[in-house]
């Protein structure tokens, strides 16, 4: 009997010291990378160009600037010279015209852009419009009146051949009184006024002569004797805010001539 509990006894010491058996754990395989679907390639429809407003003239236009320091913006930026800034109000008049070309230069008088425009013509044969401003020298440079006559006679001409023989797509300019500058000081600004009138008295009976279209600019830089902001920071040429009021008188004037 002791025999059969002393091994019982051995037998309970035996599987009380035995560990437990834990099941082997198993972790699931990594997760596969998922790539979505591929998407179908949309070709979407090309949209439609919004049509410009109504009125506009989408054709290029081109502007041919004939002159002399006040044409080129002498002391001033390109985009506030007044052939820029007309063409920019141009196309804020619906009219798209190009950046103008312009054959100027400080200093020259009509006998000048004469030659000019002999040795360099036009880049083209034929512009939408043309302006033609000169004179001031031949008066600063006490050129005779007979000359500046027949001289600016020839130059208009040019101009009407550049604008398709069409003298109503040519716009004459008068010439600015400079007197009214600090430039003109110690001079005599009175006799310098009146030979800038008997100019402009010259062009003036050309322009209408030959059916062109004819711009007093005079009158507006006068206001400068006023008005210092009116004059460029050399003291003699337009500022661009002068050159600005040109724009805005000769702009309508161009785009009424193509209609």
């Amino acid at each position: 009997m002791k025999y059969v509990i002393v091994v019982l006894i051995a037998v309970g010491l035996l599987f009380a010291c035995k560990k437990p058996v834990v099941a082997p754990m198993y972790f699931a395989n990594p997760i596969d990378t998922i790539l979505p679907p591929p998407i179908d390639t949309i070709i979407l429809p090309t949209p439609t160009p919004t049509p410009p407003p109504a009125g506009t003239d989408t054709a290029s236009k081109y502007y041919l600037a004939l002159g002399d320091s006040y044409t080129i913006g002498q002391s001033v930026l390109v985009e506030e010279r007044f052939p820029v800034q007309t063409a920019k109000n141009l196309t804020a008049l619906s009219v798209n015209f190009l950046t103008p070309e312009i054959i100027a230069r400080t200093g020259w008088t009509t006998g000048n852009l004469i030659n000019a425009i002999s040795a360099t013509p036009p880049k083209r044969q034929t512009y939408d419009a043309v302006s033609l401003l000169i004179g001031v020298n031949n008066q600063y440079q006490h050129l005779s009146q007979d000359q500046y006559s027949t001289e600016f006679t020839t130059l208009l001409k040019t101009a009407i051949g550049y604008a398709g023989n069409n003298p109503k797509r040519v716009f004459v300019l008068s010439i600015p009184d400079y007197s009214v500058t600090p430039f003109a000081s110690g001079s005599n600004k009175a006799l310098i006024s009146s030979q800038i009138d008997s100019f402009n008295t010259i062009n003036l009976n050309i322009a209408l002569q030959n059916g062109v279209h004819y711009l007093n600019i005079t009158t507006s830089f006068r206001e400068a004797a006023a008005d210092p902001s009116l004059v460029a920071i050399d003291g003699l040429h337009p500022s661009g805010k002068e050159y600005k009021k040109w724009a805005n008188l000769l702009a309508p004037m161009i785009k009424a001539a193509l209609q």
